[in-house]
C-alpha cells in the first residue's frame, strides 16, 4: 500500500496532522514556527491508537508550542529610512528615495539599502517594491545551487519556484519533482538557503522525514543540523502568528 493523503485529529484542544506512511513506528513531531503538530504513522496504526499516543505526550508537545510562542517576532516594518533590514543575512539600513522614475533597489556600500520610490508611495507599495527586488536577488542565486547539488544528490527537480510561505521555509512534490522556496530566504545566509534547496532536493529521493532521509543530509550536508536550528532561531515576520497551518512539515 502506498502513503496516505494526510488528515486532521482534534485532539485534547490541538489540530494534529496526521500522515500514514510506509514505516514501522509512530514518530510526534512539534515544528516552527508556530508549534504545528504532526504524525507520521504506520499504515496499520488507527486513529485511536495516534490519539493514544498524542495524549501519552501533551506535556511534552505543549512545552515545546510554548518555545514556539515565545519566540521574538520582528515589529512590523513601516518602510521608512533608518529601518534595519536583512540581506543574506547582512543588516543593512533602509534609505528610502522618493525619485519620479521607475522604482528599484540597490546596496549601496556595506550597510545601506537604497529604496527607490515614486514620489507619494504609501507602506504597502514601498514593501512590494522591495520583495520583488528580494525575489529576484534569491532567484538569481538557485541556478548555481542546483547545478551543484542535483548531481550531489542524484536527482534533478523538473521545475522550482520562489514564494511566500508563512509556515515552511521550502516545499517539495516529489510527484512532480517541483521545489518551492520561501521568498523570506532572501533575508537570510546562503549557507541557510543552500541547506533548505538540499532539503528540498533530497525529498525527490526520500519522500519521508526518516533515517533514511536522515543519513542522506548527513552525508550530503553534515552541518544541517546547526542550519536548520540557526533557521529555527530566526526572528519570525509579524505576520507569522500562530494559524492552523497547512499540510506538511
Amino acid at each position: 500500500m502506498p502513503s496516505t493523503p494526510p488528515h486532521h485529529l482534534d485532539i485534547s484542544g490541538l489540530r494534529i496532522e496526521i500522515a500514514r506512511q510506509r514505516i514501522k513506528h509512530l514518530h510526534l513531531g512539534v515544528y516552527p514556527p508556530d508549534g504545528r503538530v504532526r504524525v507520521a504513522a504506520p499504515l496499520a496504526v488507527d486513529d485511536e491508537a495516534v490519539r493514544l499516543a498524542v495524549v501519552q505526550r501533551l506535556g511534552w508537545i505543549r512545552r515545546q508550542q510554548a518555545q514556539f510562542a515565545a519566540q521574538p517576532r520582528e515589529s512590523r516594518r513601516e518602510m521608512v529610512s533608518g529601518e534595519s533590514h536583512q540581506v543574506f543575512g547582512q543588516r543593512r539600513r533602509l534609505r528610502v528615495v522618493e525619485v519620479d522614475a521607475p522604482p528599484k533597489v540597490e546596496r549601496v556600500g556595506l550597510t545601506t539599502l537604497r529604496l527607490q520610490v515614486r514620489p507619494g508611495a504609501d507602506r504597502d507599495q514601498r514593501e512590494q517594491v522591495l520583495q520583488n527586488w528580494y525575489r529576484v536577488e534569491l532567484k538569481a542565486l538557485i541556478p548555481a545551487l542546483l547545478a551543484r547539488w542535483q548531481p550531489v544528490l542524484g536527482v534533478e527537480a523538473s521545475a522550482w519556484g520562489v514564494k511566500r510561505m508563512k509556515t515552511k521555509w521550502g516545499s517539495c512534490t516529489p510527484a512532480s519533482g517541483r521545489i518551492w522556496l520561501n521568498l523570506d530566504l532572501a533575508r537570510q545566509r546562503p549557507a541557510c538557503i543552500e541547506y533548505v534547496l538540499v532539503h528540498e532536493l533530497a525529498h525527490l529521493r526520500v519522500r519521508r522525514h526518516d533515517e533514511q532521509f536522515t543519513a542522506l543530509l548527513d552525508h550530503a550536508l553534515p552541518s544541517w543540523p546547526s542550519l536548520r536550528s540557526e533557521l529555527n532561531q530566526t526572528l519570525l515576520p509579524a505576520s507569522s502568528v500562530s494559524r492552523p497551518p497547512p499540510s506538511r512539515r
